[in-house]
């Protein structure tokens, strides 16, 4: 059997590799990368020979990583990372290049800026690719993996490598549905209402922007909802509230009516965040720009 030379290892089979230690599937790596599914049996194979390892063993539905696989899995990240600092300086025509960036970002955040950012692109002949997954209340995890270039969240995670930049301050507001009830003028009169409450796959909830707050004198949420654009449908036409930011005025809630909590609560921020490899590479850096843009011109309108 012929020996394969190390070099072959470019940096499309290690982020392959990756992958499928994230996804710990096949079928879903290819998904997540937009290639084949034999695309990526052929680069595992070659993975397996090179480094005289299985890697990966079938377990149930999905794939085990071996020892070897979790092993390398901070110094493939390292190496990529290193790959792509090669192109920190280089020049940058965003007319010339096809981008491609994976946001985590719940509705709100999305529907707000980027429609806009999308349509000002097209509108300059810029070609600019954008996917998005879910935040929930992140962590750092999916900006160190790569599983993300880019998040919008109003609870940005911690972390040396990890940079942010706060982009639109907003305060909280009660949204409900005029023609059936008022909003709550009292403390007492907010915690004895109805709720409808976003919760995120991880059981975390929205309510977690309210800081400040004894939330265990507020009634337990009547809907719980995996996402904001949901909540609209529930409040019409019932006595529910829901609570969120003024902004979901201009986004998901734009149908409902509002009103200022009444009590003291602290406004909620939403900032952009990005990992340390992406801190200097010009594309990013010029996406940052117009996504800071375009949420200032947005807060002096609010």
């Amino acid at each position: 059997m012929s020996k394969i030379d190390f070099t072959d290892l470019d940096g499309k089979v290690l982020r392959i590799f990756l992958t499928i230690l994230e996804e710990s599937s096949v079928s879903k790596a290819a998904d997540r990368l937009g290639v084949t599914q034999s695309a990526i049996s052929h680069t595992l194979a070659k993975l397996r020979q090179v480094l005289g390892d299985p890697l990966f063993v079938r377990s149930g539905q999905g794939l085990t990583p071996t020892e070897r696989a979790l092993a390398l899995q901070e110094p493939v990240r390292h190496v990529l990372d290193g790959m792509r600092a090669l192109t920190d300086e280089r020049p940058f025509d965003p007319l010339s290049e096809q981008m491609e960036i994976r946001i985590a970002t719940n509705d709100m955040p999305r529907e707000l800026i980027f429609p806009d950012l999308l349509r000002a692109t097209r509108a300059q002949g810029i070609r600019l690719q954008l996917e998005f997954i879910s935040s929930g209340v992140p962590g750092p995890d999916p900006l160190r993996s790569d599983r993300c270039q880019l998040m919008l969240t109003p609870l940005p995670p911690d972390g040396p490598d990890i940079f942010q930049k706060r982009l639109i301050t907003s305060p909280l507001m009660v949204f409900y549905d005029s023609s059936q009830r008022t909003a709550p003028e009292t403390w007492e009169a907010y915690c004895q209402s109805e709720h409808v409450e976003v919760r995120f796959p991880d059981g975390r909830n929205a309510r977690a922007v309210m800081r400040g707050v004894d939330q265990s004198q507020i009634r337990p949420p009547t809907v719980m909802l995996p996402h904001f654009n949901a909540i609209p449908s529930f409040i019409a036409g019932s006595p529910l509230i829901s609570t969120d930011t003024a902004l979901m005025k201009n986004g998901p809630l734009a149908a409902l009516d509002c009103a200022p909590l009444p009590f003291d609560c602290e406004p909620v921020s939403i900032y952009m965040v990005w990992h340390q490899r992406s801190a200097n590479d010009p594309a990013h850096r010029w996406l940052r720009d117009r996504i800071e843009t375009l949420a200032s011109a947005i807060h002096a309108k609010t």
